[in-house]
């Protein structure tokens, strides 16, 4: 049997929880917060992703959360803080920075990068002589996205953990992310700042056990009350440190549940998603010697803006000049300070209307082709637009939009096909969508919210096997939406998966009569064009992309495919090689690079690439396929095997490495072990690229004793 190798393209307590909760946080003064300044103490940020203002028990939320009801129960628990983006990237970089998204730059997952010139908490911390490290628990976060200047220790998810389309989440369990932390902090002789974020409540919402069993019919309050479950030992470890610890705790945004028809978050900016928790509490040595701490509930306007100069003035160290924040120490007093906030992701990756607003005190206005102002004093589930009733609140509240000068973004920048295939498995969009001169009633995301339900149907039935509804979803989307070229993608990508290879190229061509030039659409009409054989077709297609879009990366990996597969091996390593001056850490173009020189018969050359894309991520599935393919050539059977083995363990849809497995053992006489192996090939492997291998399968499992 022959043996495969390919290029690769981007492609805890019971649920009655309220009164067990209340002798933490029920009996909290609203006193004027109480925290004391010092230069040597420690410093704890725990961010919470995708945690609503209303989730914990200390704010009247369903799940358990006893030990962050106890911080709280120390500390100060704000009841009115908020963010000022949506999405996870964004809303981290502000809160790392002080400064609002139009000032650092970043306003979505996908395509943005924190410059180098931004000065970060971490820097001020380390320039302050604490020593600095980061735990972080998914993807959105990884290093290459700038949060990681700073920090002496950055540790990341790392790693693919589902190929395209898989949509399995790239992130790792709280309980992961807080044993990393803690490892780092009792290492730690002097004076600390930790940051750990923990990524749990986001969706899809599945907590462990015994979560799951108690929070049936409310997994999200489950994830909350895991992840409150698995940050005991990290609080526990500040309050018997050597030295005080200042603990902030907050979201970087909320979650809507079904409010306003959003199911998730980064669509709108209701309080359902833009309002967020905020503890801060000071525990530890010394602390204790001023008596048992009361519960303090402030109601004063907090924002992510504030924490860092909430930090720097604690810990007595220069915050950056022009910042927009203030300090919590002190409360605030004169006129409400306003706060900037915007939704960017539907106007980049949909092309609909963009999103800003201003909150006033209790005053909230939202800036869109359909104007909404909303008293949430009186009014907090936002029910009731009153910009017909007090349209001079909402011209004076747009004048203070206004006097932000808030830009709307640049160009997102391209991402990296392993970018693009993890945030798609977070269910972040990447790629971009054509700008509009003016944005009418119609680009108005509440006119489109049955749009944004459609697409996460889409994922949702993929994810449950139910690809031809999922189809569905996307082609009522793009009937509905014809100039949506992300519901294209999708259905191309769906298509090409159950082997309708021709229906894929033609979806991809609709949609360019539709949309217009599109790059990403053109990347994957060129990349599907080279997988099917077409490559005359497909290099002028790429090749206009990267001329235009000289730093994408995922379209430089799939023109070298393109090259490969039409023998223009030079040209190919040429154009890899230029990927990875874009991204030294792109994992696809080592892979690729190692299968050019693969072709080549250049073991060692196809070895040290393979091995630097193990480098970059140790669970790359296509590099231990490609060092299988080199120990067969130099006869050593068994390393075969074993690279084939850990390959398909990590990517079950690797099945050039399956087909490999599954011959290599039965040729050695090992049909005990080959046959699951060539049966789960017979099953999954797509009929329209492997219809031979298939059929030869079947004959050897027929026959094979």
């Amino acid at each position: 049997m022959a043996t495969r190798r390919t290029l690769t393209v981007v492609a805890v307590a019971s649920l009655l929880v309220a009164a067990a909760a209340g002798l933490w946080w029920g009996k909290g003064s609203r006193d004027a917060p109480r925290l004391m300044p010092a230069a040597d103490q420690n410093v704890l940020l725990i961010t919470i992703d995708t945690l609503r203002a209303d989730a914990l028990g200390s704010y009247g939320g369903r799940a358990a959360t006893p030990n962050l009801d106890r911080l709280a129960a120390e500390g100060i628990r704000y009841t009115f803080a908020h963010a000022h983006a949506v999405v996870t990237l964004p809303s981290h970089a502000t809160i790392m920075t002080g400064r609002y998204p139009f000032e650092h730059g970043v306003r979505d997952n996908a395509g943005f990068r924190l410059p180098d010139s931004a000065d970060t908490l971490a820097e001020m911390a380390k320039r302050a002589g604490l020593a600095t490290g980061a735990f972080v628990g998914a993807f959105p976060l990884d290093r290459q996205f700038g949060l990681a200047q700073g920090f002496d220790v950055y540790e990341d998810v790392g790693g693919r953990e589902a190929p395209e389309g898989d949509f399995a989440f790239t992130e790792r369990r709280a309980e992961q992310v807080v044993a990393s932390a803690r490892q780092w902090i009792d290492k730690q002789d002097g004076k600390w700042l930790a940051w750990v974020h923990v990524f749990d409540p986001h969706a899809s919402y599945a907590p462990p056990p015994p979560f799951d069993a108690q929070y049936r019919g409310n997994e999200y309050a489950g994830e909350v009350a895991y992840v409150d479950h698995a940050l005991a030992p990290l609080l526990e470890a500040a309050r018997r440190g050597p030295r005080p610890s200042t603990i902030i705790v907050t979201a970087d945004h909320g979650e809507g549940l079904g409010e306003h028809g959003e199911l998730t978050h980064g669509a709108f900016a209701y309080e359902s998603t833009l309002h967020v928790p905020l503890i801060v509490a000071q525990v530890g040595a010394q602390v204790g010697a001023r008596g048992r701490p009361q519960a303090v509930i402030s109601d004063a306007p907090a924002r992510h803006v504030d924490i860092v100069p909430t930090i720097a003035d604690l810990l007595q160290f220069d915050a950056p000049a022009g910042l927009p924040g203030a300090t919590l120490r002190v409360e605030a007093t004169g006129d409400p300070r306003t706060s900037y906030f915007e939704a960017m992701t539907p106007m980049l990756k949909r092309g609909w209307a963009p999103l800003s607003g201003v909150l006033a005190g209790r005053e909230k206005y939202i800036d869109l082709p359909l104007e909404e102002l909303y008293d949430l004093g009186a009014d907090p589930g936002e029910e009731h637009n009153l910009v017909a009733k007090t349209s001079d609140r909402a011209r004076a509240l747009a004048a203070e939009l206004r006097g932000f000068s808030a830009t709307l973004p640049g160009k997102a920048q391209g991402e990296t096909t392993d970018v693009r295939e993890r945030l798609k498995a977070l269910g972040y969009v990447s790629g971009s969508a054509p700008r509009k001169a003016k944005y009418t009633e119609d680009d108005d995301p509440k006119r489109l919210i049955d749009v944004d339900r459609l697409m996460m149907d889409g994922i949702d039935l993929h994810r449950r096997g139910r690809t031809p509804e999922a189809m569905d979803a996307y082609r009522r989307v793009i009937a509905r939406r014809p100039d949506m070229g992300l519901a294209y993608r999708r259905l191309a990508y769906l298509q090409w998966k159950i082997g309708a290879v021709s229906d894929a190229i033609a979806t991809l061509r609709a949609a360019l009569e539709k949309t217009g030039p599109d790059i990403d659409i053109e990347i994957k009409l060129g990349t599907y064009l080279a997988e099917t054989g077409a490559e005359a077709a497909a290099i002028p297609i790429l090749e206009k992309v990267t001329s235009a879009d000289p730093a994408n990366a995922e379209a430089l990996n799939a023109l070298g495919i393109a090259y490969a597969r039409a023998e223009r091996s030079a040209e190919a390593l040429r154009t890899f090689n230029r990927a990875l001056e874009a991204n030294p850490r792109d994992v696809f173009a080592h892979e690729n690079i190692g299968t050019v020189y693969l072709q080549q018969r250049n073991a060692p050359a196809a070895r040290e690439a393979f091995l630097r894309a193990l480098d970059n991520d140790p669970a790359s599935s296509r590099a231990h396929a490609g060092l299988g393919v080199i120990a067969q050539q130099q006869q050593q059977p068994g390393e075969a095997i074993t690279h084939w083995r850990r390959a398909v363990a990590l990517d079950r849809t690797n099945y050039d490495a399956l087909f490999n497995l599954a011959s290599e053992l039965a040729v050695a006489g090992r049909h005990a072990e080959a046959r699951p192996y060539a049966l789960q090939f017979v099953q999954t492997a797509p009929a329209a690229f492997y219809a031979r291998d298939i059929e030869q399968f079947r004959r050897y499992l027929s026959g094979a004793r």
